[in-house]
């Protein structure tokens, strides 16, 4: 499957501890304008409504070459397909304090998949950390001193 939108914000601000992949619910416009990777993963989120997971704020653009017939909110809540156990999980997860679960990447193929992650808020203290490991990691690989 290849891989069409990534929320790479997601793995700095997160300590990401599990990944599950699930299937997402869209319309035939939403799909295709998928497949073309017009999505945005900034700032969404996952949350349960009436004891369904779904994934909250993120942002499809209308396929430009859709009839204009079924025009849909950019931003709705799209239903996610998981297994019972799975979503059970996630729910007690999501009780937890410190815990979320987040939308790390959509794959296309035959089907919307889209990566979600479980993961721990990073203090800033730990972000700082983050960017200096990073850093030394890149200067060592170009053969500078530290």
């Amino acid at each position: 499957m290849k891989t069409v939108a990534s929320n790479r914000r997601a793995r700095f601000d997160y300590d990401i501890v599990e990944t599950i992949e699930a299937g997402l619910v869209l319309t035939g416009p939403e799909v295709k304008s998928c497949r073309l990777g017009h999505i945005d993963l900034s700032g969404a989120y996952v949350s349960f409504l009436h004891d369904k997971p779904a994934l909250k704020q993120c942002k499809i653009s209308p396929y430009p070459f859709a009839a204009a017939t079924e025009i849909l909110p950019i931003g709705r809540d799209k239903p996610l397909l998981l297994k019972k156990a799975e979503a059970e999980k996630l729910q007690t997860l999501l009780s937890q304090k410190g815990i979320s679960v987040i939308p790390l990447e959509v794959k296309a193929g035959k089907y919307i998949k889209v990566v979600i992650g479980i993961g721990k808020g990073r203090k800033t203290i730990d972000k700082r950390k983050v960017i200096k490991e990073r850093d030394i990691k890149k200067r060592l690989k170009k053969g500078e001193e530290i």
